[in-house]
């Protein structure tokens, strides 16, 4: 969840190296002298890479620190690959650069997809978004090779995320009056996603860091599906969380029924864990949202989402 949390935070890891947009252009006058004579402008930073439009149609994709160079080669490596197949847009590495001009890692030229994130737009259409999301990790979670990336954190059992779920909750409790939730209710909910049987089939493609930040949404419509760093193979559940983090109840049988048409396998089990998953990212929201209105507000929407689909409280 670190774009959620840098977008209001800002507290965002220093840069390991320098990247600017004339470095940019040097770059690409050396490896792509193609794209050398397009206006190249700053876009964004997150907390691994930094962003310039290259022209109207294209990205420039440069790690700012080490940890977003391995990040950008998985990229590069799976999502070619993948990108045909999704029904949604996604930044795939239309071309690729290597160290060069003093600058030590990797980087990527992906398209320019138009939007604004979930979680910053005004209003969406969450029928529409229901069905595009669902149909979108239908198509995605199909059986990964044996080298996919590996993720400690996501695609795994449940139960892995007992120990900081628990640390989280407890630090909530700690928090006061602006950290206030239902215990009771929270851990009973808790103790059924657990209970649910775990994962026993293939692990299959995940995005990894799915949720309404890194959604795009334009005119309305849901128009793409950005930053696969965290791309990795697993138990689909984690992913399948941002039905709680997105959608209201009342879409739900409509991004499942979109996930199955589109190839996903679901049933009971799956759709507990998934929601054990959305209540564990509520819970990480409220714990660190000080100062952060943003994260604060997508943990209430989460939990308040989740209690309401388990015929609980909302508050």
């Amino acid at each position: 969840m670190a774009g959620l949390i840098g977008m209001a935070v800002n507290r965002m890891p220093a840069a390991e190296v320098q990247v600017s947009a004339d470095l940019v252009r040097r770059l690409l006058a050396d490896q792509h002298p193609d794209l050398a004579r397009l206006p190249v402008e700053f876009l964004a930073n997150g907390w691994d890479n930094e962003l310039y439009r290259v022209g109207d149609a294209l990205v420039a994709r440069l790690p700012r620190r080490a940890l977003g160079a391995q990040i950008i080669k998985n990229e590069q490596r799976w999502l070619p690959g993948l990108a045909p197949r999704l029904p949604l847009p996604v930044p795939y590495p239309e071309r690729t650069g290597v160290p060069g001009q003093g600058y030590p890692y990797w980087w990527s030229v992906v398209p320019y997809l138009p939007g604004v994130p979930a979680a910053q737009a005004s209003s969406f259409d969450p029928a529409a978004a229901a069905t595009a999301v669902g149909g979108f990790l239908g198509a995605l979670h199909m059986p990964a090779p044996a080298d996919a990336p590996a993720n400690p954190f996501r695609g795994v059992p449940l139960a892995d995320r007992d120990g900081t779920f628990a640390a989280n909750l407890a630090l909530l409790a700690s928090q006061g009056g602006r950290g206030r939730v239902d215990q009771d209710t929270v851990l009973r909910m808790w103790a059924a996603a657990l209970a649910a049987p775990g994962y026993d089939g293939p692990p299959v493609w995940l995005h990894g860091d799915l949720h309404p930040g890194n959604i795009l949404v334009n005119d309305g419509q849901v128009s793409g599906v950005i930053d696969f760093g965290d791309i990795t193979a697993g138990d689909p559940a984690s992913d399948l969380s941002v039905a709680w983090m997105l959608l209201p109840p009342g879409c739900h049988d409509s991004f499942w029924s979109a996930y199955q048409a589109a190839g996903g396998r679901a049933d009971d089990a799956l759709r507990a864990r998934a929601r054990g998953w959305a209540l564990n990212f509520a819970i990480v929201f409220l714990a660190h949202s000080e100062d952060n209105p943003v994260l604060r507000e997508a943990g209430h929407r989460t939990l308040s989402i989740v209690l309401e689909d388990q015929g609980g409280p909302v508050g």
